[in-house]
């Protein structure tokens, strides 16, 4: 189970990093085209809607269709080195911390390591170290997905190098502020609702159910994400419309394109122009993503560490014999 366990709990910190990386990696590459569509919905200043002639987006699979009949099957993956190196860092350090913030509760408070409102906090303050280590590789992903054909940035490294000459060194943060407001919610209701989730399933299923435990684990964690997500979702929206400012050029095909002074000017133009609803922009897809990706993400995790978990047993006992 995430968090740390003093009766069952067998993976060190080091070792939660491997798993978190690795869960990070493979959910990726699986949660790819989801992303796509959803940063392209998030991004679009017209009503996502086929009754606005100059909507270029307006539903999952029209917007999926487009995608590929426009710019083929890989757009779906644009962006994917950055997207993985934020993922396999966010993962690691995600974890990394989670796990040993609640071992410190454990040691030195009278709290349980196991309490929800534990796995809120911690799980919160976990996500806000991990976002400020890969914030600059999240900007990079969000620009590479946001950009048509021709591309702006061919490579990584040409992308690099233009934003810090073009835009200095703090455009690699645009959008923290939203993103640290946003995140520290968001990923304590993840934990905190995996959690509750987990234990409430512990009533429906014995333990020694083993076989179900990889099922389990996938469906708490997908439902973590769908309440998580909606409950945060415009901060998300904010985030990624503050992430491509000075992108203008790249965005021109896509529809209207707006520059923003800030996270409050972000609001107060989006309220204006868009309405109540502009602030929900994408989140059918967003929906979609959040389930499959928190599912998966607490399904591979759970399994790397028992994997890990499994090995060292195989060690211990061939050691002792």
């Amino acid at each position: 189970m995430v968090g740390y366990d003093p009766e069952a709990k067998c993976v060190s910190t080091l070792e939660a990093a491997a798993a978190g990386s690795a869960a990070g990696l493979v959910n990726r590459l699986l949660v790819s085209p989801l992303d796509v569509v959803k940063i392209r919905f998030q991004l679009q200043i017209e009503q996502l809607s086929s009754r606005n002639p100059l909507a270029k987006y307006h539903g999952i699979l029209q917007a999926a269709q487009r995608i590929l009949r426009e710019e083929g099957l890989f757009a779906f993956w644009k962006g994917h080195v950055p997207a993985q190196f934020l993922s396999v860092g966010y993962g690691a350090v995600q974890f990394m911390v989670f796990e040993s913030l609640t071992k410190l509760v454990h040691n030195v408070t009278s709290y349980s390591a196991r309490g929800s409102f534990v796995h809120f906090v911690c799980g919160g303050l976990a996500a806000c170290t991990a976002t400020v280590a890969v914030q600059p590789v999240d900007t990079l992903r969000t620009r590479f997905a946001a950009q048509g054909e021709p591309k702006i940035y061919p490579s990584l490294r040409h992308a690099v190098v233009t934003m810090y000459r073009t835009e200095g060194l703090w455009t690699f943060y645009r959008g923290l502020t939203p993103t640290i407001i946003a995140v520290f919610p968001y990923a304590g209701l993840q934990f905190s609702f995996y959690n509750i989730f987990q234990q409430f399933s512990e009533w429906v299923i014995p333990a020694e159910r083993k076989e179900a435990g990889n099922v389990k684990n996938l469906v708490c964690g997908s439902c973590a994400g769908l309440i998580s997500k909606t409950l945060t979702y415009p901060f998300d929206l904010f985030k990624k419309r503050l992430q491509v400012g000075g992108f203008e050029q790249a965005r021109a095909a896509f529809g209207q394109v707006r520059t923003y002074r800030g996270l409050l000017d972000c609001v107060r133009q989006i309220m204006r122009e868009e309405g109540p609803g502009g602030l929900f922009k994408g989140l059918s897809p967003s929906l979609l993503k959040a389930a499959v990706s928190t599912g998966l993400i607490f399904f591979w995790y759970e399994m790397f560490c028992s994997l890990l978990c499994a090995l060292k047993s195989t060690d211990i006992t061939k050691k002792r014999s």
